[in-house]
């Protein structure tokens, strides 16, 4: 497929942290997902939890699964615009990378829990486990991944934090600064980067829907008060009068999730046709350019503040992700406490700085792996 003047072109890439010989079949990005594919955080996604906790069912998302999902509606919406697909894939498929086990409730828990060692934010370890954390080459640490994908993986970034990386990281050689920069700035990134927060939104509303009502914590006739599912719901029912069960819900998500990405794709070429961005550049300078129409961006939050108030504060997910947080917190007092429980080379970097290593050891465990540990180091049954 062409690309669009505004769409980033590999061979334009700002490069690698650490330069290195072309591929000779892969473009730059195609390389990025590659190792994104191949690397052990990508694997632990299978068992790092999505809304529900791993034990809770075989069948409800994990952060594997939704970040295929993502990269699905990513590329989808992609080609339509003539956008970068490969960029957009690999950063969907890395964007989950730095979650800790138990979903948000386990990034809240250690966030409280390094309050007073810089905090933890998942977008931040995501780059960090790009970066840093990956173990796989011989010359360098991390997966050593193009400026365009990691950009797209700092989702947020504080000031302090864009602040530190644009210190330590190396400048990339056309003097434009690493992935703190525009977030100092004030800039945006790439749209390829914009489209996979998008696409990140789609899914999670989409599928969260699915396991919700799978759950058994919200009903089919509670979704009929949210405009943007009732619509669909009662157009199928309407021209598939006898269907039932589950296939009514999975033929109105899939209509909701079409209508949202055909909206994204005409908002979004509304958008460009306004602001005629040249380069991948230009339109890093324009005010964001993916977007919802406003009509359905007020039917997407919409959606969201049901989820909030009938799926992820219903009171059977916080019960359970209470009992997460008090896994972290307790196992984040062990380790500090004792860092030769923790793997051998995250017990070594404790001494350079113990309550970073703790974090990062944490945030690389699956839900099971954390609970397995919690018993082994306190005796208490908590989760699974």
């Amino acid at each position: 497929m062409p690309l669009a003047a505004y769409a980033c072109n590999p061979a334009q890439s700002r490069g690698r942290r650490f330069p290195e010989v072309a591929a000779p079949t892969r473009t730059e990005y195609q390389r990025d997902r590659d190792r994104i594919v191949h690397s052990t955080a990508f694997r632990r996604l299978v068992y790092k939890t999505q809304v529900f906790l791993n034990h809770e069912g075989d069948l409800f998302r994990t952060r594997l699964t939704h970040s295929l999902e993502v990269a699905q509606l990513g590329r989808s919406i992609a080609r339509a615009l003539e956008l970068n697909e490969d960029l957009v894939e690999a950063i969907a498929l890395a964007h989950d990378l730095g979650h800790t086990p138990f979903g948000h409730a386990g990034q809240d828990a250690l966030n409280a829990c390094m309050a007073d060692h810089g905090g933890f934010e998942h977008n931040l370890q995501s780059l960090r486990v790009v970066d840093a954390l990956e173990e796989r080459y011989p010359l360098f640490d991390g997966l050593n991944l193009s400026f365009e994908t990691r950009e797209g993986i700092l989702k947020h970034c504080s000031r302090a934090n864009a602040e530190k990386l644009e210190a330590v990281g190396p400048p990339h050689l056309d003097g434009r600064g690493d992935v703190g920069r525009r977030f100092l700035a004030h800039t945006q990134p790439s749209l390829e980067a914009q489209l996979c927060n998008l696409a990140d939104e789609i899914a999670y509303n989409a599928h969260d829907i699915d396991d919700g009502v799978r759950s058994g914590l919200i009903s089919l006739e509670q979704l009929q008060d949210v405009p943007l599912v009732a619509h669909f719901y009662q157009q199928t029912l309407t021209e598939h009068p006898q269907l039932t069960g589950r296939r009514v819900l999975y033929e109105s998500i899939r209509r909701m999730l079409s209508a949202q990405v055909y909206d994204v794709i005409a908002a979004t070429q509304a958008a460009l046709q306004t602001a005629q961005p040249a380069s991948a550049d230009a339109a890093r300078q324009c005010a964001p350019l993916l977007c919802f129409s406003p009509a359905m961006r007020a039917q997407s939050q919409e959606l969201k503040r049901f989820l909030m108030k009938n799926l992820y504060r219903h009171a059977q997910v916080m019960d359970m992700t209470g009992l997460a947080k008090t896994v972290v917190h307790e196992l984040f007092d062990a380790y500090l406490a004792a860092p030769q429980e923790m793997a051998p080379g995250f017990a070594a970097r404790a001494a350079a700085g113990a309550p970073r290593a703790v974090a990062d050891y944490l945030a690389g465990m699956t839900d099971r792996f954390a609970a397995r540990e919690h018993q082994r180091l306190t005796g208490q049954k908590l989760l699974g």
